[in-house]
């Protein structure tokens, strides 16, 4: 798959999301303390994320 979601845990034992494409980092989040906080964080991304608008601050 070109794209995906990706839950990992980090040195300090928290659990963090990145979205890969082509396998390059595209974003990664915060730090959660649990597995399922960091997929509520997906499940966010992908319910509000389409719709979102773009904020340009160049």
């Amino acid at each position: 798959m070109a794209h995906h979601f990706e839950i990992y845990k980090d040195k300090s034992g928290e659990f963090r999301v990145r979205f890969k494409y082509n396998s390059e980092v595209m974003f990664s989040t915060q730090g959660y303390s649990s597995k399922s906080s960091a997929q509520n964080a997906i499940d966010s991304i992908k319910k509000n994320g389409p719709g979102a608008p773009v904020e340009d601050n160049s």
